[in-house]
């Protein structure tokens, strides 16, 4: 079954919705890092995948099954690992339409951007923004009839 993001975040945002404490948000945000499928040592080597802003070191990694996106990522932070859990398990399915005017509202809404860092919120908008990039240029690639499945837009 395809559900949109907003289907997903709402999810997100229920699970965390009995969670009052901030301590144990911040655990169950670690908790969804760990489920998060490692990448290939390739995918981690060199400036290809890797986030430019982010306090930790955290990789995007796209790619396209059919006109929805899959996105995968990873950090070598614990929390920062977390929130990327989150918004992939948000935006990935998507398609690129959906992708870019679909804004991550459900981080607030949860209470985890008031929570972070500066440089963290800095880091989450770079990865906000690197998803959208890449949505863009999947975006022209449909527009232009480009059947390639992976998208290079630079980081940065």
């Amino acid at each position: 079954m395809n559900t949109s993001c907003l289907d997903r975040a709402n999810l997100l945002s229920a699970d965390f919705s009995n969670i009052k404490d901030w301590e144990a948000r911040y655990r169950r945000v670690i908790e969804k890092g760990h489920a998060l499928a490692p990448l290939e040592a390739h995918e981690r080597e060199g400036d290809r995948y890797l986030i430019p802003g982010c306090v930790s070191r955290a990789w995007l990694v796209p790619s396209r099954q059919g006109k929805q996106m899959i996105l995968r990522g990873d950090s070598e932070a614990a929390i920062v690992k977390g929130i990327i859990a989150m918004l992939v398990g948000v935006y990935s399915g998507a398609t690129p339409d959906e992708v870019l005017t679909f804004e991550p509202e459900f981080l607030n809404q949860i209470g985890l951007t008031e929570h972070l860092s500066m440089n963290r919120r800095n880091g989450l908008s770079q990865f906000v923004k690197q998803i959208k990039l890449y949505a863009a240029v999947y975006r022209a690639k449909d527009q232009l009839g480009s059947s390639d499945s992976t998208a290079s837009a630079t980081n940065g």
